[in-house]
């Protein structure tokens, strides 16, 4: 999956428009970075990587690039 893929992906759970958000958006800046979407994705990294996504690592995203380096 491509950094432009998984973008798309977080746009979709969050409902944006497509290209609203680049790999240096600051996800606190972000209205819909909310715990629904945190929820959504804990279900997909569990579901589809395997992967447990812990409180602790949630709280250390910052950007969206922080989110695709973390899917790999």
């Amino acid at each position: 999956m491509t950094m432009e893929d998984k973008i798309k992906m977080m746009e979709e759970m969050m409902d944006l428009d497509e290209g609203i958000l680049t790999p240096e958006t600051v996800l606190e800046e972000i209205e819909e970075y909310d715990s629904f979407f945190k929820l959504y994705l804990t279900t997909y990294v569990k579901k589809n990587l395997d992967k447990r996504l812990t409180v602790a690592e949630l709280e250390s995203f910052c950007t969206v690039q922080d989110i695709c380096e973390y899917l790999g």
